[in-house]
């Protein structure tokens, strides 16, 4: 490679290629460099983040973001996973949910966010928030409205954090370790919700939505479909 770093544009933000051979301390300063250079271009910018060329570890990623946003008024929304297959299958299931869950059940100021969610990562929004991508377990999605998880959910996710019990939590594979609708909460036991464990593949989710809702005090979850969300 003939440059230690390479910044692309693309549907999410932006993509860097990075040299695999040189120290992480020297890629970080290239990252600083190659950003100063293009400020003017991504200047207030709020972006995505996806990494080609190396493999880094989650504390490594954190530390590039951190460079540009110390050194920029570049604005990182999240790291994309760069997975042209996952995207592809996402995007099937995307037209699938969006099928079901119809505009009228999210509110107009429903939030975005692209990306993977990582062990130790939070995100929280003031109404209700569309997740494109997996809440890995030890990572937390928390909303005062509804939840929508277009991938898988492992984590730690609370909807209806105001106290609202009608909010709802929906993803294409539903095994939280921990769920919370409005004061209702439920933890994973040993077999999660009474579904039976399969064998992990990677990037693997269930072809069939689910969603988290209230009903007499306890939180069910059950297939996704029109007429269960017209009750709901």
């Amino acid at each position: 490679m003939s440059q230690a770093v390479i910044i692309k544009s693309n549907k999410y933000g932006i993509h860097l290629i990075l040299d695999k051979d040189i120290s992480f301390q020297a890629l970080i300063d290239a990252v600083v460099e190659k950003f100063k250079e293009s400020e003017k271009f991504f200047k207030g910018a709020k972006l995505a983040i996806s990494f080609e060329g190396r493999t880094l570890t989650p504390e490594q990623e954190m530390a590039l973001i951190d460079a540009v946003t110390a050194n920029t008024d570049i604005e990182i929304l999240c790291i994309v996973d760069n997975d042209p297959k996952h995207e592809e299958y996402i995007r099937q299931q995307i037209e699938a949910c969006q099928a079901s869950v119809q505009q009228p059940y999210m509110d107009g100021s429903t939030q975005f966010y692209r990306g993977t969610l990582r062990s130790g990562q939070t995100i929280e929004s003031e109404s209700g928030i569309v997740v494109v991508g997996d809440v890995n377990p030890g990572a937390t999605v928390m909303a005062n409205g509804s939840i929508v998880v277009l991938g898988a959910v492992k984590g730690n996710v609370y909807a209806g954090l105001g106290g609202d019990e009608s909010a709802f939590i929906v993803a294409l594979d539903m095994d939280p370790i921990q769920i919370r609708i409005g004061n209702i909460l439920a933890k994973s036991p040993d077999k999660p919700f009474g579904r039976k464990k399969v064998k992990r593949k990677v990037k693997e989710v269930s072809m069939n939505p689910q969603i988290a809702y209230t009903k007499d005090g306890t939180i069910c979850i059950e297939p996704l479909t029109k007429e269960l969300l017209s009750d709901i």
